[in-house]
């Protein structure tokens, strides 16, 4: 077996969006460790042509619940109909955020729910709506639990629709219990060779596969079309319209 041949430069990467959310319970323009540990990959990203954006959680108000409008069920404000167009924008989505008692932030909770809200949506293939996009995160803190975390949201991602490629988490904790934190000085956490190797691996393997799949067109309709299962069309199956 010959080893795939390597492009001779850097790759680039200008037709792809990516979209960071930070699930930190900081409004701006409060400091955000996680944050810090964000600007290293999106730096990454736009080194090689990418357009990014980032979206602090809390500066918006992301009403609780399972709907796509939570305005619809009674709530007075909803702005995660809007943010969801922008998300749906993206071809690389990473979620950021802290970890309180071993955890994902309550903030990285919500908007976990609401993209599963809006999950049901489909394509224009008739497959899940986040189909062809791919997903990572990022976690910091100063106590255990990233991989935990990490864990939680890499599953929830792929259980949507989106696509994980190898390697697609990182991130940075200080000692067990309090101490400082990424950005406070003398944290060695932008310095930490164990983080800044996995953020950068993460994001490349978040560009190339993003990439691979927006150049095939996304993932295959073959056998995963809500659409036609729900017409009785069934791949594999008797069809129950005709037996």
């Amino acid at each position: 077996m010959t080893d795939r041949p390597q492009p001779s430069g850097p790759p680039r990467f200008d037709d792809l969006r990516a979209m960071f959310i930070n699930a930190t319970l900081k409004r701006s323009p409060e400091v955000s460790n996680t944050d810090g540990l964000i600007q290293r990959s999106a730096a990454i990203m736009r080194e090689h042509g990418v357009s990014v954006e980032m979206i602090r959680a809390m500066d918006h108000d992301i009403a609780t619940g399972t709907w796509p409008d939570m305005r619809e069920h009674g709530w007075a404000t909803d702005e995660w109909p809007a943010l969801f167009e922008r998300i749906m924008g993206a071809d690389v989505l990473v979620l950021c955020g802290p970890i309180w008692l071993g955890d994902n932030s309550s903030a990285m909770k919500r908007v976990i729910e609401r993209l599963y809200a809006c999950s049901s949506l489909l394509n224009a293939s008739g497959q899940y709506a986040y189909y062809g996009r791919a997903a990572g995160c990022l976690i910091t803190g100063n106590e255990d639990g990233v991989k935990h975390c990490a864990m939680n949201v890499l599953y929830s991602l792929q259980h949507l629709g989106y696509t994980i490629p190898p390697q697609a988490d990182a991130g940075w904790i200080g000692a067990a219990g309090p101490g400082p934190s990424y950005l406070d000085p003398g944290s060695g956490g932008p310095e930490n060779d164990f983080t800044n190797r996995n953020t950068s691996f993460m994001t490349y393997n978040l560009l190339h596969m993003a990439a691979m799949l927006k150049r095939a067109g996304g993932i295959p309709a073959y056998g995963n079309q809500r659409s036609t299962w729900d017409a009785g069309c069934r791949t594999d199956h008797e069809n129950p319209e005709h037996r």
